[in-house]
């Protein structure tokens, strides 16, 4: 064994050789471009502007996999060997000595078995640290042959990781992905994948590793379309955010459901009644009649001053105009150019007639001196802006819930008590479930053109100019399949920020994804999935999540009827296998959503805990200083993992206050705090996460605090890895 270690030793130090070669080199590539920017001309500097952005990108790229780099190796029938890392390596000769694990050749690392060993004799697991190999685990297929004595293992690798401590961020599986877990993964990347599975399957890692195949597999389709990885909230965006770049790929956008408005970021809550109604798609019918409301021609005839000729205007002239705009279809403040220019002209009419009815001799440049009279008259601003103003989102929804008169004229059908629910002050901050009704707004109002539309034509005029640049600087400096041309002509812009496409694409709701990632999907509204339906419209997508999990009003109780908004075809795959959580935990947990009527997904836990859970009773009024012995317990057998305290939302401020008078600064609230040895949560905000030990607080005042509290809870039980505590009230 000794030897065995020495040998793979020999060759990590060899890997990691060429790896700081590969950096160095691509460095003083880097440099070289960098020493190039200060003349030429713009084209010539934006090209290189773009090149460096490549280098860079590179670079951040070798750093990030600079640990665990190796993590197996495959030895064929015919006793070739190939070694498995994180990124492909290629020595000076061009000849492959690393295998991403993405490649085709790859694959068998994941999906061998004694009965199927696809071609492969033997597995084996490097552990590391640093740049050190500290173990090596061997699987052998075909038992039983004379010239191998080597035992039939492969199991600790995968163990170790799932005991090892947490650290409050997710780290990647890429070394021990199970064989159920690697079919999704690569599975293709068209249409809607929905991947369901109880607590602990793996289902965040699982998205999160198909998503850097993906983009692996199908570099040139999305590195100019974009990833976009969707999470329920800022603390499991924070969670996972290391696992991508560590596994080379850092072009990825990130956003909580709070997030998809550009511009807006947002962690507030509706009450759940409100929050029902707002997701549900007759919100959509309701910004539909709202924004038809805002074009209205008056009730009667309008006298408009201008340069002192009084005009009088008739409602029909207006509603011509009116009817001219929306026949254009075209979202209002689009369509809005069409109704003043339309009106402008036959106000301009009206008014010739008046003047020549007066003895007048008009010319054609006399006309065009009238209308540009008319367009800059106060009188005549007022009435088409009274006709049809241009709107923004935030103005529309704001007025929306404060004018609750106009809201009543909108929803005649609608009892009074369902209006209530959306009743707000004007400068109320928006909440999450308002972000797909500020998208659905914008696709509704649109952007507001310039006046002549001369901006929009040069910068069409220019893309076109760039791209063809693009095109000609990638043949010239030999750079094919780094970079596409529109990645490239992006950077081509005289002024601005140099941006990735992930990052444009965070800051431009029209941006459309080339697939969209969705985690703990099970929460969305119908709403929220017409946002994202939007954001891809291509359809391709991979939806994550557990429907026994579901804690929203809304949710659905099954995936059809949960992502009808967003598609009725795709195709379902199960996680059956609980990794995370120990047998004794996950038969609690099980058994309490079968208490309370959930229906879940079966699964089999692969290993049990050392420590039994435990359940206490206490009084009332001591509940705050038995979960504060409790967690002092927890930590006498292991202070260096982490801990969370579940409860129901109305509980997390005085239980964390309890416990920071004893652990102090040990203690972390809520969202940004995860590192931290201990932290309290409640079931929204620990949705997605683990740690090591959980101490469920009240788990029937959880159930009751919420209308699908059942679900609730069973999601606290479910994120230890390894103890469980849960402390009860006694009744009174």
């Amino acid at each position: 064994m000794a030897r065995e270690l020495d040998r793979e030793q020999q060759y990590l130090s060899r890997l990691y050789e060429r790896l700081d070669a590969v950096k160095a080199e691509t460095r003083r590539e880097l440099d070289r471009v960098r020493l190039g920017q200060q003349g030429g001309t713009h084209q010539n500097r934006s090209e290189r502007d773009a090149m460096a952005r490549i280098f860079e990108d590179r670079l951040a790229q070798l750093r990030e996999v600079d640990d665990r780099l190796a993590f197996g190796r495959l030895e064929a029938e015919d006793g070739d060997l190939r070694y498995i890392g994180r990124i492909g390596l290629r020595d000076e000769e061009l000849q492959p000595i690393l295998l991403d694990w993405r490649v085709p050749q790859a694959s068998a690392f994941y999906q061998a078995t004694a009965a199927q060993p696809l071609g492969i004799r033997a597995r084996r697991h490097l552990s590391t640290d640093g740049r050190a190999v500290t173990r090596i685990e061997d699987e052998v297929f075909g038992v039983g042959r004379p010239d191998d004595d080597r035992p039939l293992s492969g199991e600790s690798a995968l163990m170790a990781a799932l005991t090892a401590q947490r650290t409050g961020r997710m780290h990647d599986i890429v070394g021990t992905i199970q064989a159920e877990q690697d079919r999704i993964i690569r599975s293709e990347l068209r249409g809607v994948l929905v991947v369901q599975g109880g607590p602990g399957t793996g289902k965040t890692a699982v998205a999160l590793h198909r998503a850097a195949y993906l983009l692996y597999t199908h570099r040139e389709r999305l590195s100019s379309s974009g990833l976009l990885v969707v999470g329920p909230s800022r603390s499991f965006l924070q969670y996972i955010e290391q696992v991508l770049p560590s596994l080379g790929e850092t072009g990825v956008v990130l956003s909580s459901v709070g997030q998809l408005y550009p511009g807006l970021d947002t962690q507030v809550e509706d009450e759940p009644r409100a929050g029902a109604l707002k997701g549900s798609t007759r919100m959509a019918e309701l910004l539909k009649r709202a924004v038809q409301s805002r074009q209205v021609a008056p009730a009667g005839p309008q006298t408009v001053d201008v340069n002192g000729e009084r005009l009088v205007v008739e409602p029909e002239l207006i509603a011509r105009a009116i009817r001219r705009a929306q026949e254009t279809r075209k979202p209002h403040n689009e369509a809005r150019v069409t109704f003043v220019g339309t009106a402008l002209g036959a106000l301009t009419s009206a008014l010739a007639g008046q003047l020549r009815a007066d003895g007048d001799t008009l010319e054609e440049d006399d006309l065009r001196m009238l209308r540009e009279d008319l367009r800059t008259s106060h009188d005549v601003r007022v009435l088409l802006n009274t006709a049809w103003l241009p709107l923004t989102p935030q103005k529309l929804l704001a007025d929306l819930y404060a004018r609750p008169s106009w809201l009543a004229r909108l929803t005649p059908t609608w009892p009074e008590e369902r209006r209530a629910l959306l009743a707000r002050p004007r400068e109320a901050p928006f909440t999450v479930a308002d972000v797909p009704l500020l998208d659905e707004a914008a696709e509704l109002l649109g952007d507001a053109p310039s006046e002549s539309g001369a901006r929009e034509e040069a910068e069409r005029r220019q893309r076109s100019m760039d791209l063809e640049n693009a095109e000609n600087a990638i043949r010239n400096m030999d750079v094919e399949g780094m970079v596409s041309a529109e990645a490239l002509a992006d950077n081509f812009a005289e002024s601005g920020p140099r941006l990735t496409a992930a990052e444009r694409a965070s800051t431009d709701r029209t941006w459309t994804y080339g697939h969209v990632v969705v985690d703990e999907a099970q929460e969305l509204s119908p709403m929220q999935w017409r946002l994202l339906r939007r954001r891809a419209p291509l359809r391709s997508f991979t939806i994550v999540g557990d429907i026994a999990q579901a804690s929203s009003v809304s949710a659905a109780s099954n995936w059809a009827d949960a992502i009808r908004p967003l598609t009725n075809d795709f195709r379902l795959e199960e996680l059956t296998v609980n990794y995370r959580t120990p047998a004794q935990i996950a038969g609690i947990a099980e058994e309490s959503a079968r208490r309370h009527g959930l229906a879940i997904t079966a699964s089999r836990s692969v290993r049990e805990s050392q420590w039994e859970p435990i359940d206490l009773t206490v009084d009332q009024d001591r509940l705050p200083a038995a979960v504060v012995d409790a967690v002092a317990g927890d930590r006498d057998i292991d202070d260096s993992g982490t801990l969370v305290v579940v409860a129901a939302a109305g509980r997390v401020r005085a239980l964390h206050d309890a416990l920071a008078a004893r652990f102090g600064a040990d203690v972390g609230f809520g969202l940004d705090t995860l590192s931290r040895p201990i932290t309290v949560l409640n079931p929204h905000t620990a949705k997605g996460l683990e740690f090591d030990a959980v101490v469920v607080v009240d788990p029937e005042g959880i159930v009751a605090a919420e209308p699908r509290g059942a679900s609730s809870l069973y999601v606290a039980l479910t994120r230890s890895t390894q103890r469980l505590t849960v402390v009860r009230p006694s009744a009174p």
